[in-house]
């Protein structure tokens, strides 16, 4: 597994499963409670264009398996004083799903933003109706910080929000325990 710049190709099968695909499947858990604009291959594009957290850092990767592309790792800013970091994953392949291609990816990208930048703290926002991304994010060392009681409606039921994240200094005592062990 790796993860990598996209590259022209690349973006136009994203664009497939964003917008093409006839199922949607990744939709039904990556926040199926906000509203996606739909646009045209070069609106898409023109999103790949100006991709940097930092100088060198993007904000996206694509995420391969078996030179196969399978989903995305992403960041978007909270706080610009370049402290805090809101991270995700989309695995659009669902033959990848469950087989722990989540948490590897996720793991690689929550090493790289530290191993590359500043950030102080890197957080994680879902709904409670995703186990999946709850464990993922559990199983590499975030923490519940925050549960907005039905604060999300998907298919018409009420969800919590949930915000799960670590500290620099956590995901370092966490890597160094893990080289012990390794």
């Amino acid at each position: 597994m790796e993860l990598k710049k996209a590259s022209i190709n690349d973006i136009e099968e994203l664009y497939y499963w964003k917008f093409e695909d006839k199922e949607q499947a990744a939709k039904k858990w990556n926040g199926p409670y906000i509203a996606e604009p739909s646009m045209d291959r070069e609106e898409y594009r023109k999103i790949w264009e100006d991709d940097e957290l930092f100088p060198g850092v993007p904000d996206t990767l694509v995420i391969k398996s078996e030179d196969a592309l399978i989903g995305t790792v992403g960041s978007y800013w909270v706080d610009q004083n370049k402290i805090w970091l809101e991270t995700g994953i989309v695995i659009y392949d669902k033959t990848f799903w469950n087989g722990g291609y989540g948490s590897e990816a996720y793991r690689l990208w929550i090493n790289f933003l530290f191993q590359n930048t500043t950030i102080h703290r890197l957080g994680m926002s879902t709904w409670s109706g995703n186990n999946r991304m709850m464990k993922v994010a559990g199983k590499i060392g975030m923490k519940e910080e925050a549960r907005i009681r039905e604060a999300r409606v998907v298919e018409g039921r009420y969800f919590d929000a949930i915000k799960m994240g670590i500290l620099r200094r956590e995901w370092e005592a966490l890597s160094q325990t893990n080289q012990k062990r390794g």
